[in-house]
């Protein structure tokens, strides 16, 4: 079907905690290890892991078999990262999943959903959106006359008007794989935080005509990133609800 990068490589400093974040515990276990899960529940034949800030210390925590890693060695953004991949997918001529390893209430079912949508319109990225009441800090989905996906703007680069939308990107892609990482090389740090934004793939693909797809998560919850120590209690508490008195 296809096959997934995760991205694992921040430190995730607005934990407040020396600890790596993707492991950080959720119900008595590390934040990536459900995105692990739910990347191999839908079938991932090939799963790679972009690893960065105690790399090492995530390795140790994933020893089983079947996972990939790649270090990206600077964190220069979700962009920058991706592109470590490309020697791992040289010879793939399928479609690449790409999750967050901080988003783990992330359901199978919606991947299916996404992967469906993406299949179905033969666009080169499909990416999976949510709506929120109050979208600060968030990218926001900027879309031409036509509904259609035209780029993402990360708020630090968003004009007022753009701040106002509410729809955002939860940072889940199904994409081409030759033309993402083709993209990648296209894509510069003439922003904000002088980074390589993995969002800037979308822009590409539009004005490419290789189109551009989307998908409405539609609990916002399942899509949370955690950023916060007050982000990973809301999680808790929303999994414990989901999973019932067994998630401790």
């Amino acid at each position: 079907m296809f096959s997934t990068i995760i991205l694992a490589a921040g430190k995730g400093t607005r934990m407040k905690s020396d600890l790596v974040k993707v492991l950080h515990p959720l119900c008595g276990r590390p934040l990536l290890s459900y995105v692990v899960e739910v990347a191999r529940s839908v079938g991932s034949q090939d799963i790679s892991l972009i690893v960065g800030y105690q790399a090492d210390a995530v390795r140790e925590k994933f020893p089983d078999a079947g996972l990939n890693f790649i270090e990206q060695r600077e964190l220069l953004g979700t962009g920058h990262a991706v592109l470590q991949a490309h020697a791992r997918f040289a010879n793939y001529t399928g479609d690449i999943l790409i999750l967050c390893g901080d988003v783990p209430l992330l359901q199978a079912a919606t991947i299916r959903s996404l992967w469906a949508c993406h299949r179905q319109e033969k666009t080169a990225v499909t990416v999976l959106t949510t709506v929120l009441t109050d979208a600060t800090g968030y990218g926001r989905m900027v879309k031409g006359p036509d509904g259609k996906v035209v780029r993402i703007v990360e708020e630090r680069d968003a004009t007022e008007t753009e701040k106002d939308i509410k729809e955002i990107n939860t940072g889940i892609y199904c994409v081409d794989s030759h033309f993402l990482f083709d993209a990648l090389r296209k894509i510069n740090n003439e922003n904000a935080q002088h980074e390589y934004y993995l969002t800037d793939i979308i822009a590409i693909a539009h004005k490419s005509g290789e189109g551009v797809a989307s998908l409405i998560a539609a609990d916002h919850r399942e899509v949370m990133g955690i950023n916060t120590p007050e982000e990973l209690s809301e999680a808790h508490h929303y999994l414990e609800k989901r999973m019932g008195p067994s998630a401790e």
